[in-house]
């Protein structure tokens, strides 16, 4: 359907309502009646009931006990993960900087998104052969480090929430295509404290990562390091995965998060 169809234009108008709504509700020192919604924004009222009963689906809406609408909470977690969000890249850069300069190859910092991961900051090094990403970008979970890592530090119940959701598609003949081999995928990554992409993602790629875990231990993010398989060689894992552990420690202190000085020992070969 093009932009310009009568369709897609309903679809932007319907889009610009419910944020209408959710301006109005915002503005309100006191929870709206269906009423007060639907003459403040000159909608009918069974348009602004359909309008609020999907907010209120997806708790962006709440109702109260007399049967009134406020801004729900699911926007507060939304608020505080997009603050959380642009203070973690602010603060990871010169860790990220450093890493890029111990390894000489590409860093990525990453965070999970339904069942992919989105790169929300990257730094090259001056080579000559380079990861074709941007930030911004997406990848399927199961087909990368960082998708991996974060998985594996992820409590059982979300985790397996994610897995349900992943499509597994085959990137490459090396990439995980059942749960049952994702599942086993995240226990070893979860022992030894790293994720490897062994060319899952993209043929001739090699990539490492380790996860950013908050003051509950939960992974909010994941750092890796990628490059072509032929200069990420199996040999040089377990170096690179120490480095990862230095930047990932580094952020979190600065993120005032507690030390993940408790995964070194759980790195291994």
């Amino acid at each position: 359907m093009r932009d310009g169809s009568p369709q897609g234009t309903y679809k932007v108008q319907a889009l610009d309502r419910a944020f209408a709504v959710l301006d109005l509700l915002g503005e309100s020192e006191t929870p709206l009646g269906l009423a007060q919604v639907a003459s403040s924004l000159q909608l009918h009222k069974s348009t602004a009931h359909r309008f609020l009963m999907v907010l209120e689906r997806h708790r962006m809406v709440e109702r109260t006990s007399n049967g009134k609408f406020r801004l729900g909470l699911r926007l507060f977690d939304f608020g505080n993960r997009a603050i959380e969000q642009y203070d973690l890249r602010d603060r990871a850069q010169p860790h990220l900087r450093r890493l890029v300069a111990e390894t000489e190859e590409t860093a990525h910092l990453c965070i999970l998104e339904a069942a992919r991961v989105i790169y929300i900051d990257k730094i090259e090094p001056a080579r000559s052969v380079r990861m074709i990403t941007r930030i911004g970008a997406s990848n399927p979970v199961h087909a990368t480090s960082v998708g991996k890592a974060i998985l594996a530090f992820l409590p059982e119940e979300k985790a397996n929430d994610v897995i349900r959701r992943i499509r597994f598609e085959r990137l490459t003949s090396r990439t995980i295509v059942t749960a049952e081999a994702l599942h086993l995928e995240l226990e070893k990554t979860h022992r030894r404290g790293y994720a490897i992409d062994d060319e899952e993602l993209e043929e001739g790629l090699r990539c490492i990562a380790v996860p950013v875990l908050d003051a509950q231990r939960m992974p909010v993010a994941a750092v890796s390091i990628s490059g072509p398989s032929f200069r990420v060689t199996a040999q040089k894992l377990p170096s690179i995965a120490n480095h990862l552990l230095q930047c990932v420690r580094g952020i979190c202190a600065d993120m005032g998060y507690i030390s993940s000085r408790s995964r070194s020992s759980s790195l291994s070969a």
